[in-house]
Parts: C-alpha cells; structure tokens; sequence
C-alpha cells in the first residue's frame, strides 16, 4: 500500500539521511555528549561540510536559500530520522533554536537583518538563540514578562532576565521578546522581537543551566541572561513594534511539528535499542529477555503509540502546508501533548528492559531521559494544551467560559 505523506523527493532523500546517521553519526554520538561539546566541534565541523557537499545541509531551506524546497510535511519526515540522534539536526544545521529563528527571520526581518544574521545562519557559519522564558514568571502563561525595552530616541535600552534560553553559550545573536507597549489596552500587542548581537558587554551569561547534573556548554547548553540597560538601534526589531507574541506564535507552529516528529525519531530508536535487549538478553539459557509476556506487552503498546503519534502529527503537517496553522490551532496543541507523552512512556521502558545498563551512559538512553523530560513542559506545559483543547470542545456543546 502507497505511503500518501512519501513524495518522490522524500522517497530519494530519507535513506541518504538513515546511511549518512549511520556511517558517520552513531558511531561518534556516546562521546560527543559525554564530553565537553566544544572538544568535538572540530568533528562535527568535519561532518556538516561532508552534508553540505552531499548536497543533505539545511534540509529547511527554500530552493532560493539553498535548500531543498521541501514542504513542512516533506520536512517533517527529514527531521523524524535526524532526531534518531541528539546530533543529528545540529549536524545538517536545522536544529533549534536556529531554525525557529531562520523561519521567523526569512518572515519578518529587514533586509539588512537578513543579510548580516539570516544568510550566516542559514550557512552555517554561526550559530543564535532565542531568549523568551523568564524565572520571575510562568512559563505557561506567555504574556507575562518583565522584560523592558525603553525607546531612547533611535534606540531600545533593553533590561531583564531571562533562562532556558538553549544554546545561548557561543551565540552569535539572540532574539528577545520584550515589553515595548506597555500601556497597550490589547495584552497581545505589549511585546516586541528584537535581535541583539553576541557577545555583548551588557548582556550577562549568568550560568549554563543545570540540567539533571549536566551543565553543559555550546549547542548543548541552556543559558541564563541578564540584561543590563542594553542599547540597540531600533532598526533591529523584527517586524512591526507590538507584534512580538504574533510572531512568536507564527515561529511556533511550524516548530511543534519540528520537535514532535524529532520526539518520534528518539522514539524509533530507543525501540529499536529495546528490541535488540530484548532479543540479546539471555535470562536463563536460550530464555532471552524478549520471552517475557510484559516485555512483549511493552513492545506492542510502544509500537502502536509510535505509529498513532506519527501519523497524528503527519496529519497535522499535511493541514497545516493547506490550510496554514491558524486553522489547525487545535491540532497542534494536540500532538504537543500526546507525541510529549509517547516519548516519555518510551524512553522509559526501553530503559527498563535495559535494565542497570539503561542509567548508564554507556547507551544513549540516559542522555535523551534526562534532557527530553522538559518535552512536557517547554513550549507550554502539556496542562495548558490538553486545558485548552477541552474548553474549545465543550465551547462546541454550548459551555461558556470566563477570561482569568
């Protein structure tokens, strides 16, 4: 039976991905994020100029940036495989929070922006963050923000603090929502993007946060900022002063389904690592692990939540190339959660078929287990989304509810 989400493109593109991951990737993955990530960087810079000569660098990108050309269902299904392995998207230059920002930046950016920040990015040849989250308030609630951005004249003085800004460390920029309509009688139209260029004296890497004991550094970090009465020309805001949070919800749409389909990649490949424990584990004898009926049980349910969460979020990619992503709101709430869900419930048994070696960094399955439980919580806890697809079901049955 024809696969109708396989186009003749993704048909040619999706095994030279699984064999160049395979050849080159795997083999290295252990070490890389075991170690302090800037000592392979001169390895992994070996292996993004290998994918951009196999013509495989920057999957996302439109034919006129250099890129493919492929729709976000075609792209999706690129980015299920890269996310096999941690390194996989970093390698070919589609991770984020580099391609929300390419996205966002191709929109909404001046020319001059595009051309001194979107076109380095788009090469390669630098790396951004986006510096959204703030510790002094709910992340669930993305209006609130202490952020300031005073005019001065032709310039914003920028003050705040914000966190889990990821891979703020070795940044060439970052995009900052900040409050610059404060006043504004609309609560949607008080924040602005503006991009501020890295490293700069008043902006204060505070720490690489600590994630589960791993601080880590570079691409693999999670920074703390502060920003200290910050000056940027005005000419640095991206897109129209007030339409920060517009934005923000155009850079989100496309990114779920970026992250969901990378959540079923660490998926199919912890199956496949709990299905190879699962028939090379001998109990007793010839009585492997995979003779276990709960072994078995655990291996069917991860399968058929694996396929449900992957056409779920197909599907809801396939809508989103026809209709836009306003028009499927619901939809990418949805798969937020349950693909979030899946992940976790994967994760975890294929560590526990492995037994004391699944706690172990000898497999990956500790790195991804310690740094893919924030699945549930980023880009808005798993409560917000699941909350708001059950008001917008009961508002259909006539049930009315009060702003809080």
């Amino acid at each position: 039976m024809d696969n109708p989400f396989i186009t003749e493109k993704i048909k040619n593109l999706l095994p030279r991905y699984r064999q160049f991951l395979q050849d080159y990737v795997y083999p290295i993955e252990l070490k890389v994020v075991s170690n302090p990530f800037r000592q392979s960087l001169p390895v992994l810079q070996e292996l993004r100029n290998k994918a951009r000569s196999e013509g495989l660098f920057a999957p996302h990108l439109t034919e006129e940036d250099g890129g493919p050309g492929l729709s976000l269902l075609e792209f999706a299904q690129i980015s299920e495989v890269l996310g096999t392995s941690p390194l996989g998207h970093y390698i070919f230059n589609c991770q984020a929070p580099d391609i929300g920002n390419m996205e966002l930046m191709h929109e909404f950016a001046s020319s001059e922006l595009k051309e001194q920040y979107l076109k380095p990015l788009q090469r390669g040849e630098i790396r951004s963050c986006f510096a959204m989250t703030e510790p002094g308030f709910a992340g669930s609630n993305p209006l609130q923000l202490g952020t300031i951005a005073v005019r001065d004249g032709d310039e914003y003085i920028i003050t705040g603090h914000k966190w889990f800004t990821s891979s703020a460390d070795g940044a060439s920029f970052t995009i900052v929502m900040a409050i610059t309509n404060p006043e504004s009688s609309n609560q949607y139209e008080r924040a602005s993007m503006i991009l501020v260029p890295l490293p700069n004296s008043s902006v204060e890497l505070v720490r690489n946060i600590s994630v589960m004991g791993e601080s880590g550094e570079d691409y693999l970090s999670h920074g703390e900022l502060k920003f200290h009465q910050c000056r940027i020309h005005i000419s640095n805001r991206i897109g129209p002063e007030g339409k920060g949070f517009a934005l923000a919800q155009a850079r989100l749409g496309p990114g779920r389904i970026h992250h969901c389909m990378r959540w079923i990649g660490i998926c199919e490949r912890a199956f496949d690592l709990m299905c190879q424990r699962a028939t090379s584990r001998s109990l007793s004898g010839h009585h492997m692990l995979g003779h276990q009926q709960i072994i078995q049980f655990w291996i069917a349910e991860c399968r058929a939540q694996i396929q449900a969460a992957r056409l779920m979020v197909l599907h809801t990619a396939l809508a989103m190339d026809k209709q836009g992503a306003k028009a499927v709101k619901e939809e990418i709430a949805t798969i937020k959660f349950f693909v979030a869900n899946v992940l976790t419930d994967v994760l975890d048994k294929a560590i526990q078929v492995h037994g004391g070696l699944g706690i172990t960094d000898d497999t990956i399955l500790s790195f991804w287990y310690r740094h893919e439980r924030a699945s549930r919580i980023y880009d808005g806890p798993d409560e917000v989304h699941k909350s708001s697809l059950a008001r917008h079901i009961l508002k259909s049955y006539g049930m009315k509810f009060e702003r809080p």
